[in-house]
C-alpha cells in the first residue's frame, strides 16, 4: 500500500520560504506522476505543481515563478520549494500521486486536477504571516 508523509510546513513571514518534502514507501511502480496541492479553509483543494517519471514539471498560474517541484528518485522524495510566500499561501499542503501500471511518459498536466489523482498524504500546514 501506497503512504506519502508530508514535511517541512510551518510558519514563515510574508516574503519568506518553505521546502517541503513529500517520501513515498510502498511504490511499486517506477511510472508516475507526484503533484503538490493546497486547500485554505473554505477553499476547493487546488494543483499547484506536478512532476513526472521524465522531470517535466507543470504549475498552477497562481504559483508559477515562485514555486519548484523537483524529485530525488533514489530516496523517493518529492520537493516543494517556496520562495516569496504570501499570506494568501497559508494552506494545508499535501502530497499527491498517481500511478501507472503502463510507462506513462507523457505530462502531468492533467494531475494539477484533485480527480485524476489516487493517493494522498496527511498534510504539512503552510502559515504565512503579514
Amino acid at each position: 500500500q501506497v503512504e506519502l508523509v508530508e514535511s517541512g510546513g510551518g510558519s514563515v513571514q510574508s516574503g519568506g520560504s518553505l521546502r517541503l518534502s513529500c517520501q513515498a514507501s510502498g511504490v511499486t511502480s517506477t511510472s508516475f506522476c507526484m503533484a503538490w496541492f493546497r486547500q485554505a479553509p473554505g477553499k476547493e483543494r487546488e494543483g499547484l505543481a506536478s512532476i513526472g517519471s521524465t522531470d517535466s514539471a507543470n504549475y498552477a498560474n497562481s504559483v508559477k515563478g515562485r514555486f519548484t517541484i523537483s524529485k530525488d528518485n533514489d530516496k523517493k522524495t518529492v520537493y516543494l520549494e517556496m520562495n516569496s510566500l504570501k499570506p494568501e499561501d497559508t494552506a494545508m499542503y499535501y502530497c499527491a500521486a498517481r500511478f501507472f501500471l503502463v510507462d506513462f511518459r507523457g505530462s502531468c498536466y492533467a494531475y494539477l486536477d484533485k480527480q485524476n489523482i489516487d493517493s494522498w498524504g496527511q498534510g504539512t500546514q503552510v502559515t504565512v504571516s503579514s
